[in-house]
Parts: C-alpha cells; sequence; structure tokens
C-alpha cells in the first residue's frame, strides 16, 4: 500500500468531522485534493471506506479499520517526533484535546497560553464536547486528552484532577430571583434564559437536567459566550447560568446579581482524562504535566 502521512492524516480528519470538506480544511488541502486521495486509497485497497450522504460521510468497515490503524501511526510518528525533536531544535508537533464548556471558557485560556508560550513548536487542536463525547473521544484515540465534568463513567481511562467549577445564576437587579442568595434550579427552570450556542456543553447539561424535571428551557437568545450572557441578563432580558469564575468576573463590572446553585450537580469536578500516559506524545505529556492539578 502505497499511503503517505497525509493520507492517513487527511483520513482522519474526514472521519472525526464526518465531511470530507472541513476535513480538507483542517489538513489544510484543496477539496479537489483531498477526494482524489481518498478515492486513490479506496482504489488502492478496492474496498469503498467512505459512505457519502448529503448531510456528510460514514466510515465502512474498512474506513473503521483504517482508521484504527491509520490513528496508531500517526499516534506513533507523533511520539517520535517529540522525542526526538528533544535533542534538535525543538519540540515540533500538535496536540488533540477536547474540553467542556467551563474549562474552554474560563480554566484553559491562561495555563494554555502560559505553555504555548514556553512551546513555540508545539500547536493545539482544541474542540468543545459535552462530557460524555469527550469520554467517548479519549477512549476511541479521537482526541489525546479530556477535560470532563464529574458524574461520567470513565472506564479504563487514566484520570488527574484539574479544577473545580460552580454554576451560578446571574440575574438582573429588578428580577424576582435576585432577592435570593441562593435558589434550587426547579424553583426556576420555568423562567426565561438567556442560553448559549447549539453546540455547547454547558448548556446542553442543563437542557438534560431540566428534561429530567419534565421541563424545557424557554430560551429567548443563545449568546456565544459567558460575558454576552451576562451582558444581556445586566440589560433586564432574562436569566443566566454561568459558572462562578465567569459571573464574578462580569458583576465587577456589569449589574448584575450573582445567586448561587443548590443542586449538587452545581459543584462540578473537572479531570483530565486520557488513555495511558506513557501511549501520549511527548508533546501532549508535557501538556498533562502543565495543565496537572491546580495549586491555590
Amino acid at each position: 500500500m502505497r499511503f503517505d502521512l497525509t493520507d492517513l492524516r487527511l483520513f482522519l480528519l474526514v472521519t472525526e468531522s464526518s465531511n470530507i470538506t472541513k476535513g480538507a480544511e483542517r489538513a489544510g488541502l484543496a477539496l479537489a485534493s483531498a477526494s482524489a486521495r481518498i478515492r486513490a486509497m479506496e482504489e488502492e485497497l478496492g474496498v469503498p471506506l467512505l459512505e457519502r450522504g448529503r448531510r456528510g460521510v460514514q466510515t465502512t468497515s474498512a474506513g473503521q479499520a483504517l482508521a484504527f490503524h491509520a490513528r496508531t501511526v500517526v499516534e506513533q510518528m507523533e511520539r517520535m517526533r517529540g522525542e526526538l525533536g528533544a535533542y534538535a531544535q525543538g519540540l515540533k508537533g500538535h496536540v488533540r484535546r477536547w474540553a467542556n464548556s467551563a474549562a474552554m471558557a474560563e480554566f484553559l485560556p491562561d495555563p494554555l497560553a502560559a505553555f504555548l508560550a514556553a512551546n513555540p513548536h508545539i500547536d493545539i487542536d482544541l474542540e468543545e464536547k459535552p462530557s460524555p463525547r469527550i469520554i467517548e473521544g479519549v477512549a476511541e484515540g479521537l482526541a489525546d486528552i479530556g477535560i470532563v465534568t464529574n458524574g461520567v463513567e470513565f472506564g479504563d481511562l487514566e484520570t488527574r484532577p484539574f479544577r473545580v467549577d460552580r454554576l451560578v445564576v446571574v440575574a438582573p437587579h429588578d428580577h424576582p430571583v435576585a432577592a435570593f442568595r441562593q435558589v434550587a434550579f426547579r424553583e426556576i427552570v420555568d423562567a426565561e434564559f438567556v442560553g448559549l450556542g447549539q453546540n455547547s456543553a454547558l448548556q446542553e447539561h442543563l437542557r438534560r437536567h431540566a428534561a429530567r424535571m419534565g421541563k424545557t428551557l424557554k430560551l429567548r437568545v443563545r449568546m456565544g459566550s459567558f460575558d454576552a450572557v451576562c451582558r444581556l441578563v445586566a440589560q433586564g432580558v432574562s436569566l443566566g447560568v454561568v459558572p462562578e469564575m465567569a459571573a464574578h468576573r462580569c458583576a465587577a463590572s456589569m449589574p448584575i446579581r450573582v445567586i448561587h446553585l443548590t443542586d449538587a450537580w452545581a459543584l462540578r469536578h473537572l479531570t483530565i482524562c486520557l488513555r495511558r500516559l506513557d501511549l501520549l506524545s511527548l508533546q501532549a505529556r508535557m501538556l498533562v504535566e502543565a495543565l496537572g492539578p491546580h495549586q491555590p
């Protein structure tokens, strides 16, 4: 078989995004070139690797087998590059990391900025996903490292503590809820909310808890960040639910009240998960160590 690393990386990116166009963009290839490479791989093997549909592509049984072996080869190359790079000009490579909303917006920017500044030859591919999907992705090798909240089953994955995150309600000063210091989610679930985007892991988390009560959240508008949610709350639009860190940061400059949620699930322990530390590339191991348990 005459597959090169570009072919294998492209195929993995296509399978991860379920879309040839998106896979080509992430691989830095023109769509025509990416399509030609995949067709050549199928012709070389004599079997279809992808099932094309209107909404994207799905891997065939042969495609799943190829993805498994391709992932192994790419990971081995990353580990080799990392180990050898330590003796050359510096480490070169990238780390694939999936995280939930709070980790993405509140806890990762500062330590990631410090890590990237100290390691200019390492790139990080960071995506926001719900915690259950992160567990699946790490177990399947789609992500090197994940950050999830409590309440998920880790299976055989290795874990390390990361941070503690508390969800709170933010309310306009003249809202009835603003008179309380704490409230249960069931007491406000029928209110109107400023929500987060369709792909927000936190918004999906809130939707599931509302559904367990037989409720559907009433979202007046969806915003793209915690700060944007707080700005609309400050204008009197409705309530919001955001991490405590984001709420207090915004409350310093916006007329909003911060009310604690009394639900047990509102206190969330963020955890780093990975398959095995010794299977990670050197770059990924360095990132795990850099993001390890928070020292107050």
